[in-house]
């Protein structure tokens, strides 16, 4: 029996050993980035290798594309938003300034009636 299950634990190490090693497709999977690619030998490595990087390059532009445009998005609708502020504050002091305008008129229309009841006394 030792020998059958040495035999068993044998077999199963053999079998899951290789999956618990990095696969060699994991280890030779690209790092996104931009490579030298003039190391390359060959024209079909090196062609791929340009590829890459136009890819690369292609989808860091649309990203970054994307992002601004979400920037520029929430700028303007905050610029829009302020806008609509100053607009409600200058109907605001507008409001105020006529209203102080309508008051002095009133005041110097109005005869000195108060003076006038303190001088009969």
């Amino acid at each position: 029996m030792p020998n059958s299950m040495a035999g068993k634990a044998a077999y199963a190490f053999a079998v899951l050993a290789p999956c618990m090693l990095p696969s060699a497709a994991a280890r030779a999977q690209d790092v996104p980035g931009i490579e030298i690619c003039t190391v390359e030998k060959t024209m079909e490595r090196r062609t791929s290798c340009l590829q890459s990087n136009v890819d690369f390059l292609q989808k860091t532009m649309t990203k970054l594309s994307a992002d601004h445009q979400q920037k520029l998005d929430a700028a303007n609708r905050q610029i829009e938003a302020l806008k609509a502020t100053v607009a409600s504050l200058q109907k605001v002091v507008d409001d105020l300034q006529a209203a102080s305008k309508k008051a002095t008129e009133d005041q110097k229309k109005k005869p000195d009636a108060p003076a006038a009841k303190e001088g009969s006394k």
